[in-house]
């Protein structure tokens, strides 16, 4: 029997004060439930599901080019380095794997400065506004992905 994929799912600074910050703009669910119904929603899809949370753009970038070795796909709220980090990008574009960013927020209705995502240029996908939802629907798309490309 085939192993099942395993995609990476990667958050950013300050997401592990979800529930507690900006709440109004962030929901009230804690990166832990997050992560945890990732897991459990990659069980479903048949999906290996690691995640990672860094408060540092160098423990992203090492977690992507970790992914490499073992991941077929990445789930990615990169945050603040969205808007700042073209070390992020290039980490992304050199992995050559599946992207999936997501943003809890509308980004764009956002300040002007977070309408802009270094990180969007490597994705196959954006998904903002949805919440901790995004999430699902991220991993969700990765599954179909992942399961099309195992096909051919």
């Amino acid at each position: 029997m085939a192993k099942a994929p395993k995609v990476l799912v990667l958050n950013g600074p300050n997401l592990n004060m979800l529930g507690l910050r900006q709440p109004e703009i962030y929901g009230s669910t804690t990166l832990a439930e997050i992560e945890g119904n990732c897991v459990a929603l990659g069980k479903e899809l048949g999906l290996g599901v690691r995640c990672v949370q860094s408060n540092s753009e160098g423990g992203m970038v090492d977690a992507v080019q970790k992914a490499r070795e073992d991941c077929s796909g990445i789930v990615i709220n990169p945050a603040g380095y969205s808007h700042t980090s073209v070390a992020l990008l290039d980490s992304l574009l050199a992995v050559d794997l599946p992207v999936i960013e997501v943003h809890l927020s509308n980004i764009h209705q956002r300040d002007q400065f977070r309408r802009h995502s270094y990180v969007s240029q490597a994705a196959s996908g954006v998904l903002c506004g949805f919440g901790a939802d995004g999430y699902r629907m991220a991993l969700e798309a990765m599954a179909r992905r992942l399961v099309k490309v195992q096909e051919t």
